[in-house]
């Protein structure tokens, strides 16, 4: 079936599409399918499709950053967790005791003293 609609002769101008259309070297039965009147709306489809693409790709891109980000969270917690306990065990008495030992320091055997303050009136 061969298009029978004839546009409205318009004055030539040399536009994007005419251009375009001078370039691509469209053919009548590529004509036919698809008509240069209708190239802008196409573009503009295919530049929503673009848009669209590239927002999944930097979707996708973040969603991978914040699950990198949570695993290396969850990691330092447990390094967080590790390090007081180790520092816990450290700094109980008996520990302390041994290395003051490899100093040179001695535990005192005594029972400290308790000073009292008398008050004066």
């Amino acid at each position: 079936m061969k298009n029978t609609y004839k546009l409205p002769q318009r004055e030539e101008r040399g536009g994007l599409f005419r251009l375009i259309n001078r370039f691509l070297r469209m053919d009548s039965s590529m004509s036919e399918v698809i008509h240069v009147r209708f190239l802008p709306q196409i573009l503009f489809l295919a530049f929503l499709c673009l848009l669209y693409i590239g927002n999944r790709h930097y979707a996708e891109k973040k969603v991978r950053d914040i699950n990198h980000l949570e695993n290396e969270v969850e990691d330092l917690r447990a390094d967080y967790t590790t390090l007081k306990a180790d520092f816990m065990y450290e700094s109980k008495q008996s520990e302390v005791a041994k290395r003051a030992a490899e100093l040179g320091l001695k535990e005192s055997k005594e029972l400290p003293v308790l000073i009292k303050q008398v008050e004066t009136k």
